[in-house]
């Protein structure tokens, strides 16, 4: 099933692979060239599998996780991809290679970190406390060379 996510990301993917979480640019370049309106199949299938129970497979709400992709993966190499499903605030991470994040409004009026749905992207060295409020949303999250590191803010 998840290989079935994968082969629908492709053209979101190869848009993504090409976006520096550095550049403070990069959400108006992913809005641009992938505006959530265009992305109506793929929030299906995402709902889709969290409801079925093959996404965001682990945890129960306010957070449920998965992962999706290792950044092994042929079609997803750099980046893995997790995807998420939220009601409330989830663990305080570091990005040390930055995120990239697609999200997906599943009930009410959701933002994302004060963010309406769509993308959002993190710089490298960023830390934050992902939070949802107002509503569930799912949330796919794409982490250069997979690096991520949970706990609390160094430094």
């Amino acid at each position: 099933m998840k290989d079935s996510l994968i082969a629908a990301l492709g053209p979101v993917l190869s848009v993504v692979k090409t976006i520096d979480p550095s550049d403070p640019g990069a959400k108006a370049k992913l809005d641009a060239a992938l505006p959530l309106s265009s992305l109506s199949e793929l929030a299906a299938l995402v709902r889709k599998g969290v409801a079925e129970g093959w996404l965001a497979e682990r945890g129960d709400l306010p957070v449920k996780w998965g992962r999706v992709s290792k950044t092994d993966h042929p079609a997803t190499t750099p980046l893995s991809i997790d995807c998420v499903s939220m009601t409330g605030p989830g663990p305080g991470h570091e990005h040390p290679q930055g995120e990239i994040d697609l999200c997906f409004a599943v009930d009410g009026e959701p933002t994302f970190d004060g963010n309406a749905p769509g993308w959002t992207v993190y710089a490298p060295g960023s830390w934050h406390v992902p939070s949802v409020s107002g509503g569930q949303m799912d949330i796919l999250y794409f982490l250069p060379g997979g690096a991520i590191r949970f706990g609390p803010r160094e430094g």
